[in-house]
């Protein structure tokens, strides 16, 4: 799911899921991941690469959709050559009519769009309620009852989960007369009526109360706590209840296929773009966006072209869709495929695998977004993963990445990153990455969905210039090269607990670009001389 949610930065919203930035100078964070560290160093690597020639190379972004007119996507947006626009004809036969961007698996043959989708928890509820809603459990076999068990556990999960987005609305309901009388408390607390940021800095509240009305006077004077923005999170969450828990609503209706079905391919349509690509426009832009134009913030790859494949709705992916989304990404010339996307629950874990393991054995490297519940999905379901339970032996060609900061000193983790110790390979830039979004404009996001295109951007970039390196090369280097933050004492994220930035994450490091060409020259070197 590409969870998005206006941040008001209250902890009574601190709701573990990805958040839009406002009110924040956008010239302080212009472009930070790709420079000094914490950043990637990225200018520092093209500036020794400046008299070297690069190949393009093709990057699959598995998303809610690209605006592919986007003025800072000029020229990077991946033609299918063997298509003829518009003919309605499969010309190249490869089962996709008029693929000429890339596919739409969120759609119809009528050109009607998916947006709005369940969480795949309210998928398996609505199917296991009417399995088992009337059901005596002492009736059940052994494997009915692991399903029971399934039932249950879904059941109580969205159940609780409607009451706190319902409780969620009432707290937003009262916000119009709670900003209205801060000012007032503040003011009463502090002895000052015209108080500042700096004044705010200052005041060390001694309650948890306090703290919170601190937290709340400091948004409204950044401008992160506006009517409008409570607007437009009461209609966000408004939409988690109306859509993604809602077990009345049948996602899958529109696009008229079986979703359990995976003989089933005649689905789809040419619309790479769909209803709402703000997400996978922003993941675009953070891999390929022109650089150096003064627009927007800089791509980290240079000569890339992007392949818009939209698999990701307002709600949980389809496992049938990110199956078949791989596949085709892989068999249309991807070398890198971003997936900033993730759920809880999986039930077609096998297919999904499968499609991986078909991308694996053609050296395609996919690159996972953590996910952001500041949870250790060592212990913590996440899907997709790099190791399923059934799974013998890792995948070779399969990053999952956390996201981190422009603060190195305990808040180098992102404080919604997921992490893991064996399930996490790296971090990478997730924290206020300002780059495009629909009808040529830009916006601040962030989240491990921003971390991920940070490392396929890199490594489209080290593919291009170093293309005689595998993409398993290339991955090892970017692990080995990144910099090491082991023995730094950082945050837990979601917490204050301090802990060894090392136990987060396999390597305990965050992307360098700079080191990792350096590696990668030794390493062409070391080849060409045998």
């Amino acid at each position: 799911m590409k969870k998005t949610i206006i941040n008001l930065s209250l902890a009574v919203f601190a709701l573990g899921i990805t958040n839009v930035i406002y009110g924040q100078e956008t010239k302080e964070i212009l472009n930070w991941y790709n420079g000094k560290k914490p950043g990637m160093e990225t200018e520092k690597a093209y500036k020794m690469l400046k008299k070297r020639k690069s190949e393009t190379v093709v990057v699959a972004v598995i998303d809610s959709g690209i605006d592919i007119e986007h003025e800072d996507l000029k020229g990077k947006i991946w033609v299918n050559k063997d298509e003829i626009p518009g003919n309605k004809i499969d010309d190249d036969n490869n089962g996709y009519v008029d693929d000429v961007y890339g596919w739409n698996f969120l759609g119809n043959s009528n050109g009607e769009n998916l947006n709005e989708a369940n969480l795949e928890k309210t998928r398996l509820l609505r199917k296991y309620t009417a399995k088992f809603e009337k059901v005596d459990p002492e009736t059940l076999s052994a494997d009915e009852k692991k399903e029971y068990e399934l039932y249950q556990e879904v059941k109580t999960d969205v159940e609780a989960e409607i009451e706190m987005y319902s409780s969620v609305i009432a707290q937003l309901d009262m916000m119009p007369q709670m900003i209205q009388q801060i000012p007032v408390m503040v003011s009463s607390q502090i002895g000052k009526t015209d108080y500042t940021l700096e004044d705010l800095e200052k005041w060390k509240p001694d309650n948890d109360q306090m703290k919170q009305l601190k937290r709340a006077a400091e948004a409204i004077l950044t401008g992160d706590l506006t009517m409008e923005v409570i607007d437009k999170q009461k209609a966000q969450v408004q939409g988690m209840l109306d859509y993604n828990l809602n077990v009345n609503f049948i996602d899958r209706e529109l696009i008229g296929d079986n979703p359990e079905d995976f003989s089933d391919k005649s689905y789809g349509n040419s619309d790479v773009e769909g209803p709402d690509a703000l997400h996978g426009t922003h993941v675009g832009g953070i891999i390929g966006a022109i650089r150096g134009n003064s627009l927007g913030g800089d791509g980290v790859a240079e000569n890339v072209l992007l392949m818009s494949v939209r698999a990701v709705p307002d709600g949980d992916e389809f496992d049938k869709d990110i199956a078949f989304a791989v596949r085709y990404a892989v068999d249309n010339g991807a070398k890198v495929i971003n997936m900033s996307f993730g759920k809880a629950y999986s039930p077609h874990q096998k297919e999904v695998y499968e499609a991986f393991k078909y991308a694996d054995s053609k050296g395609v490297l996919l690159v996972h977004a953590a996910g952001n519940d500041n949870a250790d999905v060592d212990t913590n379901t996440n899907y997709p993963t790099s190791l399923y339970s059934f799974q013998t032996a890792p995948l070779d060609h399969f990053l999952t990445i956390g996201a981190s900061t422009r603060m190195s000193k305990k808040e180098l983790a992102a404080t919604f990153s997921n992490y893991g110790q064996t399930k996490v390979d790296v971090f990478a830039p997730g924290f206020e990455i300002y780059n495009s979004v629909p009808q040529s404009d830009y916006m601040k996001l962030q989240g491990t969905s921003m971390a991920a295109p940070m490392v396929s951007g890199v490594a489209a970039m080290l593919k291009s210039y170093f293309p005689t390196l595998s993409m398993k090369e290339i991955k090892d280097i970017m692990l080995q090269s990144a910099t090491s933050y082991k023995g730094k004492q950082q945050y837990l994220p979601g917490t204050e607990d301090l802990v060894d930035f090392a136990s987060l994450s396999v390597t305990g490091a965050v992307i360098n670009v700079k080191t990792a060409v350096k590696m990668c020259m030794k390493l062409e070197k070391s080849k060409a001389s045998k």
